[in-house]
């Protein structure tokens, strides 16, 4: 916690959430309007062809991502300093979800790539093109975007001045996105 007339050090991760959540909405908005531009070798051929097939309901999944993706951006501004409670319960809440389901959705990735990679799974042959994509480049990127929120909020909680009252709220986030991140392996969403 920051003493009274003290400022506190800037929160360098809650930078990192911003630019990781500008970076990662710009593909998803050029997706969205119909444009296949680095996806055809990097995502799955099913996502590809919803995309260029103008699938209802996949682009508007495209456009709902690309703007959560603006809004975790935005969600990091928040937490570049302590805020008001109100503002700091709802911060840390999506703040805690985001971190557990970004870096468990990446971490998803990571294992699947490194079991197909040393073929200890065998994955329908249209994704094995793609598998060191989602290995090297999709997961990681989705486990930096996870850790930028974690320690962001971390940083949070320690400046912040209401901290007691607050701090549940990012551990309720957190078990949201662990229970989101379990029932997506389960049904074999995501």
């Amino acid at each position: 916690m920051t003493a009274p007339g003290e400022t506190a050090p800037r929160n360098w991760a809650a930078w990192t959430v911003i630019a990781w959540g500008v970076l990662f909405a710009v593909p998803t908005f050029v997706w969205a309007t119909g444009h296949t531009y680095g996806a055809s070798s990097t995502v799955s051929p099913d996502l590809v062809k919803m995309v260029r097939d103008g699938v209802t309901w996949f682009m508007v999944v495209l456009w709902t991502t690309a703007f959560l993706k603006l809004f975790g951006a935005a969600l990091g501004a928040l937490m570049t300093r302590p805020r008001s409670t109100r503002i700091g319960r709802f911060a840390m809440f999506c703040a805690g979800g985001a971190s557990t389901l970004l870096a468990g959705h990446g971490l998803l990735f990571i294992v699947t790539g490194t079991l197909a990679q040393t073929h200890v799974i065998s994955l329908k042959t249209d994704l094995t093109g793609i598998t060191r994509w989602y290995l090297y480049l999709w997961g990681p990127y989705f486990v930096l975007g996870g850790v930028a929120f974690g320690l962001s909020t971390l940083w949070y909680l320690r400046h912040a001045p209401d901290r007691a009252r607050i701090v549940r709220y990012a551990q309720v986030g957190v078990t949201g996105g662990l229970l989101l991140t379990l029932f997506s392996v389960l049904s074999g969403i995501g």
